[in-house]
């Protein structure tokens, strides 16, 4: 990609982001956060979920 590609490509995505209304914005921010994954799993991936689950499945046997 050249520069001048790129450099419109980022002006088109600020002038769309700024044409949106402020609400509109907002609810955009809000359900991205809401889709994030866990913490535990952000910051640590899916080893830890999986001793979790095992460690607990032979608790309950």
């Amino acid at each position: 990609m050249k520069t001048n590609d790129y450099v419109k490509y980022i002006i088109q995505t600020f002038v769309r982001y700024i044409d949106q209304p402020k609400e509109e914005r907002k609810r955009i921010k809000q359900e991205r956060k809401q889709s994030k994954a866990s913490f535990w799993y952000r910051w640590f991936g899916i080893l830890p979920y999986l001793l979790y689950s095992e460690v607990n499945r032979r608790k309950n046997r």
